[in-house]
């Protein structure tokens, strides 16, 4: 197998673009692990051109201790001098950065955060998260 072919190998699709609602939360199985995806839409601030984005972070929440951020608020934060995508989640109401994992409520906690990758209209989510993602 070449490298490219074994790269491709390691991405798991788990649905199309087009079957996630817009900020809404969906859990899917990235081979053994619960993964809250997000579809965030709106207008980049910076260049002011539409904006539509999947976000990939672990689906258990670290306070609760239940598989639950799919079911949380997507919202934004301003921070840094720029608005960062977030999700509340249900349960304690904790809001985590969805580029970085980071809690802004309680920096003692994080989310996963797992890359993805869009091919053809499919989403794809690498299984080994990152320890901070890609800021879109």
């Amino acid at each position: 197998m070449n490298a490219v072919a074994e790269r491709k190998s390691e991405w798991v699709s788990v649905c199309t673009k087009g079957q996630l609602i817009p900020e809404r939360g969906v859990a899917v199985l990235v081979r053994d692990q619960q993964v809250a995806l997000f579809r965030v839409t709106g207008t980049d601030v910076e260049t002011g051109l539409p904006a539509d984005f999947v976000y990939a972070v672990g689906h258990r929440d670290p306070f609760a201790d239940a598989n639950v951020i799919a079911r949380g608020i997507v919202g934004s934060v301003g921070r840094d001098g720029q608005q960062r995508d977030t999700v509340a989640s249900p349960m304690y109401k904790h809001v985590f950065d969805l580029a970085t994992g980071e809690c802004y409520t309680d920096p003692s906690a994080r989310l996963p955060v797992y890359r993805t990758w869009i091919a053809g209209g499919v989403v794809y989510v690498h299984p080994v998260p990152v320890s901070t993602a890609l800021v879109p």
